[in-house]
């Protein structure tokens, strides 16, 4: 995206600008060419260092995570770590909605509104994710349309994200938020919005991972507190295109329980596909390094 007069990398999956980081390749030059912005030179690359050498480095190495049931065999692979599950100190009181799956983005919109609106007028708080900015803002236009007033929290308006974090759970209040609302967050819930039920989150999109799911389904109900999710998709996202040719895929535009089973299959799919890939890249990666690092040998390490 372009932010004063410079072309800035959006991370996908916080949702936070990177002003540090640019495209290789001249890509970035490409780019602000593109977009009328002021060419400046390519960063060169001094010295670069993977995630997995860096943490490896640490002589002792823990960590805590509410998602780390997805990634134990990684972290017991990569980092030979076990992983312990520890009891939350309260019962959780979420309460999970079924999935709902609609033919196409401009009925999930208008479904999304509508519960929003629903909502809203029941004196809950509801915080919409999105993936991607694009998608936030097509979710704040679908909601203005149906009148539900709302904030948006993308990196559009991170300088004001602390202020709308702390009104997300005010009675009433509906945001819509990238994945800057996702892990890490903490939303204070106002005592009204418990007891009419809590803070509700709408996952409108799947990511490529379930943890990220979870962790934006775990911004409620949060220290033993009521809270609900459910998650809102449409048969055409995106996540789908590398599944588009299997059966699930294709019955997923069916009407009532048989399309709908179909289409939960073919996202399930799609999630371990992605996963799958993701996990041969980092591993790919980490081959590679120990590789450039055994040639380099001689002349010292590449960091």
């Amino acid at each position: 995206m372009t932010s004063e007069g410079a072309i800035v990398i959006v991370d996908e999956y916080t949702g936070r600008l990177m002003p540090e980081r640019s495209w290789s390749g001249g890509l970035h030059q490409l780019i602000k060419v593109k977009e009328g912005v002021e060419v400046t030179p390519k960063k060169l690359t001094i010295a670069r260092l993977t995630y997995q050498r860096f943490f490896g480095r640490y002589m002792k190495l823990a960590g805590m995570t509410g998602t780390a049931r997805e990634v134990a065999g990684e972290l017991a692979h990569t980092y030979k770590l076990g992983t312990l599950r520890v009891p939350t100190r309260k019962r959780s009181r979420l309460r999970r909605g079924a999935t709902r799956v609609l033919r196409d983005q401009d009925r999930k919109l208008r479904v999304i509104a509508a519960r929003a609106g629903q909502l809203s007028s029941q004196g809950r708080a509801v915080l919409f994710g999105t993936r991607t900015v694009a998608a936030s803002e097509a979710v704040s236009a679908a909601l203005a349309r149906a009148g539900v007033a709302h904030s948006v929290l993308n990196a559009l308006q991170d300088a004001d994200e602390a202020a709308i974090v702390a009104e997300a759970g005010q009675p009433g209040r509906v945001t819509v938020a990238t994945n800057m609302a996702g892990r890490g967050t903490h939303i204070t819930v106002h005592d009204d919005v418990l007891r009419a039920g809590g803070l509700h989150v709408i996952l409108t999109e799947r990511h490529d991972s379930t943890r990220i799911d979870r962790q934006l389904q775990g911004r409620t109900a949060r220290q033993g507190q009521p809270g609900s999710a459910e998650t809102i998709l449409s048969a055409d996202e995106t996540l789908l295109s590398t599944v588009r040719k299997t059966p699930s895929a294709r019955f997923a535009r069916l009407p009532g329980p048989v399309g709908r089973l179909a289409a939960l299959r073919a996202f399930r799919l799609a999630q371990r596909l992605a996963t799958r890939a993701n996990l041969r890249a980092r591993r790919s990666l980490m081959q590679h390094d120990k590789r450039l690092d055994t040639m380099l040998a001689f002349s010292g390490r590449p960091e």
